[in-house]
């Protein structure tokens, strides 16, 4: 972990005042945020509406918050409720995410980026990639698709959306509730009241908010040879390698099984090479699903991957898929 990586989490989550210096790159911040949003408004810079219902799930800040599995399980319940899903993202880290492609189990994460191979795996529907969603959005339409989850969409105003969900690390929460780069924030606190739903990935009191967590219960050889629950290495030592928006998270979810860790931790979204997960010694390698999505099966028995899954109080995930339903019924009309 780069010392600029660990002085910018001091100022965003821990107070630290010398994060003064850069209040005045938030002002400027702030004042271009809010020019793009007037010139939306005021037709200057064009959005458009898509063929398809478009719920868009993302966050306000920078930094990982539990938005991929959200993407997952809503791709998932959608489906059981007779929709055919599919997903537009960003592809950030994929060397061709500037121009519409579509995405599969086998797309190399080094080309499409890590997360679209990820929902692809998982959710098991259309995903395409593009800068601009509006072009991936389209392609979903042409492939079939009735309804499109724009994955990390709130702040792309180019393409118009129906639901908006935003998901908040209720670890880290808004930090020091400022914009960047003096704070975690890509919008105000303020945005929160526009959502139609705020999901908290853990513990809340936000009024309105409803919580979720991700749990793991198993690690996968990256070969595929096995798959082991995790409560079978408690008490053992392993490398912990997490290329993602909040690397602790994993680690704490990895010691909460009674693991010990070795820490490992590299910018969302870095290129992680094999190179990168020789230490030198025969622990086994643990790393996230993003993460191992970057490599093939040519691998020996010694590196897993830990899927993790979205978990909500029945009754509270209930009313809110039907408040979902009940949006994407209306649309069709």
């Amino acid at each position: 972990m780069s010392a600029t990586y660990k002085w910018i989490h001091r100022v965003w989550y821990e107070g630290a005042v010398s994060g003064w210096v850069l209040l005045p790159l938030s002002g400027l911040y702030w004042l271009l945020s809010k020019l793009r949003v007037l010139l939306f408004r005021y037709g200057v810079f064009r959005s458009y509406k898509a063929h398809a219902p478009v719920i868009v799930v993302g966050n306000i800040t920078a930094g990982g918050t539990g938005k991929t599995p959200t993407v997952i399980w809503l791709v998932n319940e959608l489906r059981e409720r007779g929709f055919t899903p599919g997903i537009v993202s960003r592809g950030y880290g994929g060397s061709k995410s500037g121009t519409s492609m579509r995405v599969d189990a086998d797309s190399e994460a080094s080309v499409v980026g890590d997360e679209p191979v990820l929902l692809a795996r998982r959710g098991l529907c259309p995903v395409a990639v593009d800068s601009d969603r509006v072009q991936a959005a389209a392609m979903l339409v042409d492939d079939g698709v009735d309804v499109i989850i724009a994955d990390d969409g709130l702040q792309h105003l180019r393409l118009q959306r129906d639901f908006e969900i935003c998901v908040i690390d209720g670890e880290r929460g808004l930090g020091n509730r400022r914009l960047l780069p003096a704070g975690p924030l890509r919008e105000s606190p303020q945005r929160l009241q526009s959502v139609d739903q705020v999901l908290v990935n853990g513990v809340t009191e936000m009024r309105n908010a409803i919580a979720f967590e991700l749990q793991a219960f198993e690690a996968n050889r990256l070969n595929g040879s096995l798959a082991r629950p995790l409560p079978g290495f408690k008490d053992t030592t392993v490398h912990a390698v997490a290329g993602i928006g909040n690397p602790q998270r994993f680690f704490d979810l990895l010691r909460a099984q009674g693991i010990q860790v070795i820490e490992h931790s590299f910018p969302d979204h870095a290129a992680i090479s094999q190179a990168d997960l020789q230490f030198g010694d025969d622990f086994e390698v643990f790393m996230t699903e993003k993460d191992a999505v970057k490599f093939g099966k040519n691998l020996s028995d010694k590196y897993w991957s830990v899927p993790v899954e979205f978990e909500m109080d029945a009754t509270k995930s209930a009313a809110f898929l039907e408040q979902i339903e009940l949006r994407l019924r209306s649309c069709r009309i």
